[in-house]
This record gives structure tokens, C-alpha cells and sequence, in this order.
């Protein structure tokens, strides 16, 4: 399969559905827009993963790529692409199927539960998910599922943590896919934003809790996994 990433920042990358792909022998292609590279042909990818980003997905004047960005991701979900999206991107995701984005009600940063809601047991990608389990958050804005889409996950501090669309097109607000080297790039690079709050925990918190990484990683592996066997045809 042939995998191609958007990212908005040199801090976020792929992390460990990487590790996943290239486990499976999956090509893995890159568009790294804060460097205004080009997006590619929709003929060269199977499977699209929209990563996180710190800006806001309304701020095209400030990124003017934007944009073009969203007229790339409607055409791919209207090719019947699949189609992943992360924090950022499942907000962007949001935005061109007509699920609003706004500021959530907290600021929710560091290890928190999700939990599944009855629409995921009717989905083949989440449906042998944990009902409940720990991701890891570092999110302000969050998005309106949008028309059509189904609603799959909450928390307690955001009501809308992840969509599915048409089956292959599928919104996490949350990270399966971080590393402790992915927490560490966002300490280094949006550590301000570790306030006082009252789903924000302390960067020592955050840190005990390292032992949550390799969970998360046998979910994505999961989650992936099913991604790859209901809907990718070689």
C-alpha cells in the first residue's frame, strides 16, 4: 500500500504508524507543506494521513496552503481514498465534509481516557477497539461531527474526540501515533501552552505516565490494522 502523509510541522510527523507501515512493507511518501512543497498526483497514494499541526484551520492568510489543502482532502475522500486524519486533520477533515471547528470548552493536554460510544460497535474499524482506553491529548479546538459521519469516541473534557465517514474516512482528535520522542518535540516546541487547567497536566505528569506509549501503540496497531483489512483492495 501506499501511504502519504500531510504535515503542517516539523515536530509532527508520523511517529508510529510509520513504525506500522514499514512493518507491513508499505511505501510511506511525505508532503511537508511548511515548506510549501507540492502535493502529489491522487493517482500516487492509496491511503491519506493528515497529521497535527499548532495552527488554527481557519488561519489560511497566516498559511496560505490551507487552502489548497482542503480542496486536496475533499477530493480525495470524493476519489474514495482512505482517508485518516489526526488532531489537526480530523479537524480539517471536519471542515470539508461541513462539521464546524471551533474552541472546545478546556484545553485538554496530556493523558486522558476515551471512551467508545454505541455508534463504534456497528463500525468494522473500532468495533474490536478497547471500549475504553488512555490516549494521549494536546488540542484547544475540536470540531462538529460533521453530516453524515458518524460519532465513534468522547472524553470527558471534549464530547467529540473522533468520526467515521463512508467507513474510510475516519477523524481521531486524539494521538494514538506519538512516541515519548513525539511528546518530547511538543514540550520542546509548544511548551507554553502548559498552563494551569483543568485538563492540562504538568510536564512531570505527563512524563510518569510514559508507560501509556506502548498501549497506545498495540490500539493504533489495531485500529490500523482493520483500516487496512475492510478497506484497501491491492
Amino acid at each position: 500500500m501506499r501511504i502519504h502523509s500531510l504535515e503542517h510541522e516539523p515536530f509532527e510527523g508520523l511517529a508510529n504508524i510509520a513504525v506500522w507501515a514499514k512493518s507491513k512493507g508499505h511505501s510511506i511518501t511525505r508532503t511537508l507543506l511548511f515548506n510549501n512543497e507540492e502535493l502529489p498526483d491522487m493517482n500516487d497514494f492509496d491511503w491519506l494521513v493528515i497529521m497535527g499541526g499548532s495552527m488554527n484551520i481557519y488561519e489560511e492568510e497566516k498559511y496560505p496552503w490551507l487552502a489548497q489543502e482542503k480542496k486536496f482532502i475533499k477530493d480525495a475522500i470524493a476519489r474514495k481514498k482512505i482517508v485518516l486524519g489526526i488532531c489537526l486533520g480530523s479537524q480539517l477533515i471536519a471542515d470539508v465534509l461541513g462539521g464546524k471547528v471551533i474552541k472546545n470548552r478546556y484545553r485538554e493536554i496530556g493523558w486522558f481516557p476515551v471512551s467508545l460510544t454505541e455508534e463504534a460497535k456497528n463500525s468494522p474499524v473500532f468495533n474490536t477497539l478497547p471500549g475504553r482506553f488512555t490516549a494521549f491529548h494536546w488540542h484547544g479546538d475540536t470540531f462538529k461531527i460533521p453530516p453524515g459521519a458518524a460519532r465513534i469516541a468522547e472524553s470527558e473534557g471534549c464530547a467529540n474526540q473522533a468520526f467515521e465517514y463512508n467507513g474510510r474516512v475516519i477523524g481521531l482528535q486524539f494521538h494514538l501515533e506519538y512516541s515519548v520522542k513525539s511528546i518530547d518535540l511538543m514540550f520542546k516546541n509548544c511548551g507554553d501552552e502548559l498552563v494551569d487547567g483543568k485538563y492540562i497536566q504538568r510536564p512531570d505528569e505527563i512524563v510518569s505516565q510514559y508507560g501509556h506509549v506502548a498501549r497506545m501503540q498495540s490500539i493504533l496497531d489495531l485500529l490500523l490494522d482493520n483500516i487496512e483489512r475492510n478497506f484497501y483492495v491491492s
